[in-house]
């Protein structure tokens, strides 16, 4: 997609989906897809990232803005059900191409120049974490759902996610990884995914301010203090369960206790993708050894680039998304089940060789 941006009009330009405008010193991208939950696509993806190329080496923007139309959601995932129909059509390179140039913006926003202050307000899943919490300035609001649920679909917590995941608190990682919980403004700040709360009132407020300015310090005046996070007085619990050598032992751990927290997390865990969950635990903990969001998308695009021929994720998203059934029938009945061999391939180099994601830029 050719996308120019004019940084002399306020404009949206090329893509529908995506409004790219300049307002002060704030360059501005808007998702317009509320009736699809802003739902990411291909096409979006490089219009954002076309935008921020550009406006990284424009002395006139100072900061840039991301935020998105409707209350419901900021952007609910990848535009997965697209990627379901190129599978079944037996299209896999256009599922890798998306992911390919997805996780080069992840590693772009992970890395600008530039502040990058994104309004998670409503319901923020998979890409949408992706293009938001990699971030310099991340904004949670009383709306804001948090969560990463990819093992539900047959794929893995991806957009450089498990390079987030490791870096919170103990465990909770992999507590997150495993069981897609929801994440509401306090569990966002206190997992490290966000750093400021600011009330839905205040939103348009604060926008003003960013624009008028051009100074990301205004956001302190409208951070306010969240509630105590339930994650906190669980977390002494979650370390114990989910610090557990293999998932095996988390399981083992999980049907050992009683509590509401563990049996919730136990069938969340169970409707998952057994292979999914393999590789997920696996990630989390790669990101801690390795450390860092390159080597992080370069382990998870290994695992993507194969879900479609050898995964879960065409049942996944069928089972989620397309008839709805939520009976997914997925390849291995349990994670005992899996063979040793294909978690290995899953590891390998990615077909056609690991993409680098940053020197794809620009």
């Amino acid at each position: 997609m050719d996308t120019q941006v004019d940084t002399e009009t306020t404009q949206a330009v090329a893509n529908a989906d995506v409004s790219v405008r300049v307002e002060g010193r704030v360059g501005r991208l808007t998702l317009c897809r509320p009736k699809a939950l802003n739902a990411l696509s291909h096409e979006m993806a490089l219009t954002i990232e076309a935008a921020l190329l550009e406006w990284q080496t424009d002395d006139d923007i100072s900061l840039v803005l991301i935020d998105a139309e409707g209350e419901k959601a900021f952007c609910a995932g990848g535009d997965v059900a697209t990627l379901y129909h190129q599978g079944k059509a037996g299209d896999v390179e256009s599922g890798r191409q998306f992911w390919r140039d997805e996780y080069r913006l992840n590693t772009l926003i992970d890395g600008y120049a530039k502040p990058y202050v994104a309004v998670m307000d409503g319901i923020t899943m998979g890409g949408g974490i992706g293009i938001s919490a990699h971030g310099s300035h991340r904004i949670v609001t009383e709306r804001s759902s948090l969560a990463l649920p990819e093992c539900s679909i047959g794929l893995v917590p991806d957009v450089g996610a498990s390079h987030l995941l490791s870096q919170a608190p103990g465990h909770l990682g992999e507590f997150l990884a495993l069981t897609g919980e929801r994440l509401n403004a306090s569990d966002a700040l206190f997992v490290g995914f966000a750093d400021y709360h600011v009330p839905v009132e205040r939103l348009g407020a604060l926008k003003d301010a960013l624009i008028e300015s051009g100074d990301v310090s205004v956001l302190d005046s409208f951070h306010e203090s969240a509630a105590r996070s339930v994650l906190v007085d669980r977390e002494s619990e979650i370390n114990r369960v989910f610090g557990a050598q293999t998932l095996v032992g988390v399981m083992e751990s999980l049907e050992q206790l009683e509590d509401e927290w563990a049996q919730s997390a136990a069938k969340k865990i169970g409707y998952s993708s057994p292979l999914s969950l393999l590789l997920a635990f696996d990630l989390v903990r790669q990101s801690r050894s390795v450390p860092g969001i390159e080597p992080a998308l370069t382990r998870e695009y290994r695992f993507v680039s194969r879900a479609m021929e050898y995964g879960d994720i065409l049942e996944g998203i069928r089972a989620a998304l397309i008839d709805r059934d939520r009976q997914p029938n997925w390849k291995h009945a349990s994670i005992s089940a899996v063979p040793q061999a294909l978690i290995d391939q899953f590891k390998d180099d990615a077909p056609g060789g690991d993409p680098d994601f940053k020197s794809l830029q620009g």
